[in-house]
């Protein structure tokens, strides 16, 4: 098992459609000792309900737009749980209207809250972390983008130059950690049928067209992109760092 003997922190636990939740159920079945974050002490019960399906350690209330907030959680997992092996960073958030309306009317709240949220908190995570000396040597760090982050998708809009700003942060974070031993990666997800999904203008016709263009001709499921978390998360994957990897059914090749 990829992840025996190791204490998984995963981020940004919402529902069964999440990745999240995908990348859960991969990780208990190859041996993780998993802790979750989730936003809001007010949605704890369902949580905990999703969580009975999988063995788990502990699930803390944590807004990952507040380092303060980071801080005390981070605080009481080291104290709970001990040192921790990896955390999964899925968290992203942008105002519906800085969706439905075309990017050039993105408002400058808007802008700062969808990368605050969506890239500056993995940063953040990071670096606290680091502060709190709550991560093992060889520690490894992941968090989730999208392929609209380097190509315009219409719906995406202001999450594509979050998902940007992401993926570079990614590449630093790589650098200053590299010398600890802990590795940074995202995995950049083909389209999912997600709660976070449905703010997306005609999200339907993007999951039409991967499945018709990319080269494997169909979309992937959360356990897919769970097995690439794990992947990333585990030992296996020992000399990758400040790297995107896709799974996304070979979508982000084509150029058709």
């Amino acid at each position: 098992m990829l992840l025996e003997n190791k204490k998984i922190l995963i981020m940004g636990i919402r529902n069964k459609w999440s990745i999240a939740w995908g990348a859960a159920k991969v990780a208990a079945e190859n041996g993780a000792e998993l802790i979750f974050t989730f936003m809001g002490e007010e949605n704890r019960e369902k949580v905990e309900e999703l969580l009975s399906e999988i063995p788990y350690k502990k699930a803390y209330s944590c807004d990952a737009s507040d380092d303060a907030d980071i801080e005390k959680v981070f605080k009481q997992i080291k104290e709970d749980c001990g040192k921790i092996d990896g955390i999964l960073h899925s968290i992203a958030h942008a105002n519906t209207e800085d969706l439905r309306n075309d990017f050039i009317y993105t408002s400058k709240e808007g802008f700062a809250h969808a990368n605050d949220v969506s890239a500056y908190s993995f940063i953040a995570v990071a670096r606290i972390a680091k502060e709190l000396d709550l991560l093992n040597a060889d520690a490894s760090l992941v968090s989730l983008t999208y392929y609209g982050s380097t190509k315009v998708l219409p719906g995406y809009n202001v999450m594509g130059v979050a998902k940007a700003g992401l993926e570079c942060s990614v590449r630093y974070l790589a650098d200053n950690l590299g010398p600890e031993g802990i590795r940074v990666n995202a995995i950049s997800a083909g389209p999912i049928k997600t709660l976070s999904a449905k703010g997306i203008k005609d999200f339907g016709s993007i999951l039409d067209v991967v499945e018709e263009k990319a080269p494997l001709r169909r979309n992937v499921t959360t356990e897919e992109v769970g097995n690439a978390v794990v992947f990333m998360l585990s030992n296996m994957s020992r000399a990758i760092t400040g790297q995107i990897i896709y799974a996304d059914s070979g979508y982000n090749i084509m150029g058709l």
